[in-house]
C-alpha cells in the first residue's frame, strides 16, 4: 500500500511540474513589418523608416536605423511603454539595444499608454546597416504586461 501512495504521490508532482512548465513557457510570435502583432496586452505595428546619422549631440558609431512604432492598449488599465523593449536582431543573431537621444519629440523612451488607446513612437539602433543584411525587432513585454509572448518583426530582407 505505501508503494502505491509513494508511485502516486511521484506522478503528481510530475503533473503539476508539466502543468507549471507549460503555463510559463515563451511563446514566439512572428510577423513582418506592417503586419500587426499582439503582445501582451499590446497590439503593435512596427514599420522600417530608414536609416540616418545621428545629431549635433549623439552621432552613431556605425549607422542608425530607425523604426516607427504604433502600439494600441488592447486592455482596461494603462500599461508602461519603454524603449527598451525593443531589440535590432541581425542575420547573424546578434542584438543591440535602442539608443537613446533627442532626435525627435517622437522619440521612446518611457511612456505610458491609456486603456484602448493608440500612440506613435520612434527609435533607433547603432548597428552595421548593410542594404542587402536582413534585420527584425524583438519585442519583449516590460514586466507589469505580465506575459510569456515574445515578438520578432522582420523589417528588411525578410
Amino acid at each position: 500500500m505505501g508503494i502505491f501512495i509513494v508511485i502516486g504521490a511521484i506522478i503528481a508532482s510530475m503533473g503539476i511540474a508539466m502543468y507549471t512548465y507549460t503555463q510559463y513557457q515563451t511563446n514566439y510570435i512572428t510577423a513582418n513589418a506592417g503586419e500587426p502583432i499582439i503582445i501582451g496586452p499590446v497590439e503593435y505595428t512596427i514599420f522600417f523608416e530608414g536609416t540616418h546619422g545621428g545629431n549635433e549631440d549623439t552621432r552613431p558609431e556605425n549607422t542608425f536605423v530607425k523604426i516607427r512604432i504604433n502600439a494600441k492598449n488592447t486592455s482596461d488599465e494603462e500599461t508602461r511603454m519603454s524603449g527598451g523593449q525593443f531589440y535590432i536582431v541581425d542575420e547573424k543573431q546578434k542584438k543591440y539595444q535602442a539608443v537613446y537621444g533627442a532626435f525627435s519629440s517622437e522619440d521612446l523612451l518611457e511612456d505610458w499608454l491609456e486603456p484602448g488607446k493608440t500612440a506613435s513612437w520612434t527609435t533607433q539602433f547603432d548597428v552595421p546597416y548593410d542594404d542587402e543584411k536582413e534585420f527584425s525587432i524583438t519585442i519583449k513585454p516590460t514586466k507589469q504586461q505580465n506575459t510569456v509572448d515574445i515578438g520578432n518583426v522582420c523589417i528588411k530582407n525578410c
